[in-house]
């Protein structure tokens, strides 16, 4: 073969190389016709496994034609992200989106949100975090990329399947790597879904070696790296204070429009430098009833002190908060000095530690437990880290740092007296 390959012209070896029938690894081909009518093709893989690429050259060949994907061009393919942004800068205009595929390239307009070819097929850009948008559009197709991350994932992803009606067959794709969110169940769990499984390791030709020493040689093996790296569907840990099954019966789509109290809670780390701590910033309210809501997580990996804080403070505004929780373990007086500089006038609440992280958020999850907390719509790193929280921290040894910003939220809102009346609205 690699001499019948050296005797052929560079034009014919370069189109064998941008052939993707002949590039493509098995399971970034879709399923044949022998696996039946499927209508849902899932292809769940680690990071940097390929499955941008994979939804890129679907798309392309739908689009196109390709009569090894479909009997005839799919003329409408709807094309949703977590955001906008998303869309743009990974399935459209990034290094394995439809922009950088090889061959005549569609033309976008990002204003228009719209890919259009040659043929008239035209791709259309959506937000997950928008399903109202998906309400009246119709598809023949359409891809949906790392739905797990979807804040409204189940509200954009039905708004999706309404909208897939045109064609003798329409179908969708979706590519992400797992985490065990309900949504993300049923549609493995449905019998019309086929599934396609791909690990980081299985794309190493096309990853930077330094990636693979550093990153998968850090956490392989672990459980981050089984969910991150090997796209295995990891269950909740046994020994962990929260479930999922929880969290989502406490999930709520908005939280009250009047809230007594609201507070922004933030871990700060010891350290800017390179592997220190990020820092937790979570918000939550607390309502008439004595129920809490967790309203947002900001929280940032490394960051200056000037940083963590602007952003702190920022959300502290944006949510029109009454105080600012911060843990002064960690800094002592230098967490508030610098919250001060940045907004003399925002009132300061030092905590201080004195029991353990486990001890600490035990009585917070019992909260949960008698329903007198709930998140509004998904936080999935957040709630990551509450599923993953056992007796011996996080199972990866990282600091649980957005649990730590949480614990110091709804403990400053319900186990310490935190309820004057005063009345905020969202």
């Amino acid at each position: 073969m690699p001499a019948l390959l050296a005797s052929l012209p560079p034009h014919l070896i370069r189109a064998l190389a941008a052939d993707w029938l002949l590039a493509a690894r098995a399971d970034q081909l879709p399923p044949c016709p022998a696996l039946g009518d499927w209508t849902t093709w899932a292809v769940i893989g680690g990071r940097g496994a390929g499955k941008t690429r994979t939804g890129a050259e679907w798309v392309r060949a739908l689009a196109l034609g390709d009569p090894a994907f479909t009997a005839r061009p799919v003329g409408r393919i709807a094309l949703i992200g977590e955001t906008f942004a998303d869309v743009r800068d990974v399935m459209v205009e990034g290094p394995s989106g439809l922009l950088g595929l090889t061959g005549r390239r569609p033309r976008w307009s990002p204003s228009r949100r719209r890919l259009e070819w040659d043929n008239g097929a035209v791709g259309l850009a959506f937000s997950a975090e928008e399903p109202d948008s998906l309400r009246g559009p119709q598809f023949g197709a359409a891809w949906s990329d790392e739905i797990a991350k979807w804040r409204y994932a189940e509200a954009a992803y039905d708004m999706i399947q309404f909208g897939l009606r045109l064609g003798a067959h329409p179908r969708g794709l979706v590519t992400t790597t797992p985490r065990p969110i309900p949504l993300l169940r049923q549609i493995l769990a449905d019998p019309l879904t086929v599934v396609s499984r791909a690990r980081t390791a299985d794309n190493a030709a096309n990853l930077a070696p330094t990636f693979l020493e550093a990153v998968v040689g850090r956490y392989a093996g672990t459980r981050l790296g089984r969910q991150e790296l090997d796209g295995e569907m990891i269950a909740d840990r046994a020994d962990a204070l929260w479930t999922r099954d929880r969290l989502e019966a406490a999930r709520v789509p908005a939280a009250p429009e009047a809230l007594r109290r609201i507070v922004v809670a933030v871990d700060p780390p010891a350290s800017s430098k390179a592997g220190a701590d990020a820092c937790g910033i979570v918000a939550a309210g607390l309502d008439g009833a004595g129920h809490a809501y967790v309203l947002a997580d900001a929280t940032l990996g490394r960051a200056t002190p000037e940083a963590w804080a602007s952003a702190a403070l920022a959300l502290y505004h944006r949510l029109c908060a009454d105080a600012l929780v911060v843990e002064v373990n960690q800094g002592g007086e230098m967490a508030t000095a610098v919250l001060h500089q940045v907004d003399a006038a925002v009132p300061v609440t030092p905590v201080r530690a004195t029991r353990g992280k486990y001890l600490r958020a035990e009585p917070v999850s019992v909260l949960y437990a008698q329903g007198r907390v709930h998140h509004v719509g998904a936080l999935p790193a957040l709630e990551d880290e509450l599923c993953d929280f056992g007796p011996d921290g996080l199972s990866t040894g990282a600091s649980p740092d957005r649990l730590d910003a949480l614990v110091w939220a709804l403990t400053h809102l319900l186990l310490r007296g935190g309820s004057e009346p005063r009345i905020r609205r969202l």
